[in-house]
């Protein structure tokens, strides 16, 4: 999640505005000051934090007040991240649609900071400002079945592949929220669909080897975990293999 966030934060997200008479922000290139910023988020995020507080104070605004955000992410101060970037996003001059992608940001954050609540409340913001952007869908849904709503999930990942139908991410994402639903068969169509486009999306692997556990296809099942654990032995996809795997052989024990 901390990586996805970050690939959010991209340069076509500058948002310094020189201030008029301001002599010592005229002397500055914001654009170069914010790549550099940005670039330090991911390597040192506390002289991220620190270089972004001063740039501002030499006129970075906007993009500096981004750049901060983003290294408090880098700290795991999820909280104050998700905060200052529904601030920067109501007060921020720039167009509706740059504003809903930091309010999604701001949903990102949330969802790290554990509430799920405030996250799904961000990404509906985001959405009356950006409503064809099928990310922000997509962070919703994730706030919604944190909060158990899978029927509201369902909705907004349905919205989201309307608009990109071969977002494999989303597709695992829906075919979860089916399974919770209780519809296998739809569940399965959309795992057959990401494997299609990614035979080696690890989630995918996982999510097919759990719906196979349910049609008591241990075979496949296993051999799905144990792929994933091949290929992605780091990932949270490769955790959940294991937890899986260790269930499924407790059961099949005599």
């Amino acid at each position: 999640m901390v990586a996805q966030i970050y690939s959010l934060f991209t340069v076509s997200l500058i948002l310094a505005i020189i201030l008029p008479g301001d002599t010592r922000a005229a002397e500055i290139d914001h654009a170069a000051r914010y790549r550099a910023c940005m670039a330090m988020v991911k390597t040192d995020p506390k002289k991220a934090f620190s270089d972004a507080i001063r740039w501002r104070d030499l006129g970075g605004n906007e993009g500096a007040n981004h750049c901060a955000a983003a290294a408090l992410i880098g700290l795991e101060q999820y909280g104050e991240a998700a905060v200052r970037l529904e601030g920067l996003a109501l007060g921020s001059k720039q167009k509706p649609e740059l504003r809903g992608r930091i309010l999604s940001q701001a949903s990102a954050a949330w969802l790290l900071a554990g509430n799920a609540t405030r996250a799904e409340a961000a990404a509906t913001a985001a959405l009356t400002l950006a409503p064809e952007h099928a990310g922000i869908f997509v962070d919703r849904a994730q706030a919604r079945a944190l909060l158990n709503d899978y029927r509201g999930a369902l909705e907004d990942l349905d919205a989201s592949l309307k608009r990109t139908p071969n977002d494999v991410d989303a597709l695992v994402f829906r075919a979860t929220a089916k399974r919770y639903l209780k519809d296998i068969p739809g569940a399965a169509a959309d795992i057959t669909t990401a494997l299609q486009i990614n035979n080696s999306h690890p989630e995918a692997l996982l999510e097919r080897g759990i719906l196979r556990r349910l049609s008591n296809f241990d075979k496949g099942a296993r051999e799905d975990w144990l792929t994933v654990l091949s290929i992605a032995p780091e990932s949270d996809a490769a955790a959940a293999a294991r937890v899986n795997l260790e269930k499924m052989d407790v059961r099949l024990r005599p």
